[in-house]
């Protein structure tokens, strides 16, 4: 089964509801939800999980890549941005990124380009 990453953004407050909503939604093959939260704005959280890639994605809920190595999450357009931003505005599908600076970050597309938001490994929901 084809899965895709996908990111439901949550408030803490309503973080259960968020997650129970997931589980009913989505076929998730590895039955394992990650949730992050923005360093600077702890509330802020970002639920992470593979599904199949044949789900229609949900209200507040994007479809986002992972880098391992580095654990960096990202949009294909907010890394399109970045590599403009580093590369003298020319957006070169090859250029080599250096992940490093982007450790443990999620990488988001705003109004002025991309923004960079640090994370906090916050919890790990799984079930049978």
């Amino acid at each position: 089964m084809k899965t895709q990453l996908l990111c439901t953004f949550a408030h803490k407050s309503d973080l259960n509801i968020v997650t129970e909503y997931i589980q009913q939604s989505y076929t998730i093959p590895e039955r394992r939800i990650f949730v992050f939260s923005n360093a600077e704005a702890t509330d802020n959280l970002y639920c992470t999980y593979n599904a199949d890639a044949g789900t229609q994605r949900g209200q507040n809920t994007i479809s986002i890549h992972r880098k391992k190595e580095t654990n960096t999450l990202y949009t294909v357009n907010a890394l399109n941005e970045v590599i403009k931003a580093v590369n003298n505005g020319v957006l070169d599908k090859t250029y080599r990124l250096d992940w490093s600076k982007y450790q443990n970050a999620f990488i988001l597309t705003d109004d002025e380009g991309y923004r960079v938001i640090d994370l906090i490994f916050y919890k790990k929901f799984s079930w049978n």
